[in-house]
């Protein structure tokens, strides 16, 4: 299978994600989209989405990434696509039929899940069973609803697939503070968030790691056309 879905540009967050995203388009042979690496959180994607007009309308943007679960459905590894995501009691749907696309191009190893963006790091196992079961959610990130009002009010459409990193039965460290105002991560917090929560900063490292590595396989196989093993 060849890449046939016309994708022109894949977002993701900076850093891991978006390097894990490029290794798995490395070997693609064939046309591959452009990556582009955004700001982490809600204010500064904004202000960036603003700042470039990169992208044509009738574009088709997928967003890709890491989540938290909220849900003990979902655990670390797991890959899901969003059919829509919730914001303060607001809610904006993922493109339906490039959302489709991508699930029967993916097989069985893809859930279609409900997600909610928040504005902070959601670090606590209790809030996030609460909001999982409060809004019907069943995974958390911090750009979702951000890129679906800004691209669906200029007539883009957007899919969402991420692979979940850290479970909703354990805490991971409150990592907020390490998180710049133009969405970068500052080393120094985040050392020391992850040194006061020894356990939980191993915890998400580990389940990190697995997801990235899954981010790695799950691109590249959306665009080679490699099954997932």
């Amino acid at each position: 299978m060849s890449n046939f879905l016309p994708i022109n540009t894949i977002l993701v967050p900076q850093g891991a994600e978006y390097k894990a995203v490029c290794r798995g388009l490395s070997g693609v042979t064939g046309s591959i989209p452009t990556v582009v690496a955004i700001p982490v959180g809600m204010k500064p994607l904004l202000k960036y989405l603003h700042q470039g007009q990169f992208l044509a309308p009738k574009s088709r943007v997928l967003i890709m990434g890491i989540c938290g679960s909220l849900s003990d459905r979902y655990t670390v590894g797991d890959i899901v696509l969003y059919q829509d995501c919730v914001y303060q009691g607001k809610l904006l749907e993922c493109d339906r039929s490039f959302t489709t696309q991508l699930h029967s191009s993916l097989s069985e190893k893809v859930s279609l899940v409900k997600s909610m963006t928040s504005d902070r790091v959601i670090w606590s196992a209790t809030e996030k069973r609460h909001l999982g079961e409060t809004l019907a959610a069943d995974v958390v990130d911090m750009e979702g609803f951000t890129a679906l009002e800004f691209f669906n009010a200029v007539g883009i459409s957007v899919a969402m697939l991420r692979v979940v990193s850290d479970n909703c039965q354990h805490d991971i460290p409150d990592l907020t503070s390490a998180i710049n105002s133009d969405g970068s991560l500052n080393p120094f917090p985040l050392a020391m968030g992850m040194l006061r929560q020894p356990l939980a900063a191993t915890r998400l490292i580990r389940g990190s790691l697995t997801a990235l590595k899954v981010l790695e396989q799950v691109t590249n196989q959306l665009f080679s056309g490699n099954r997932l093993e």
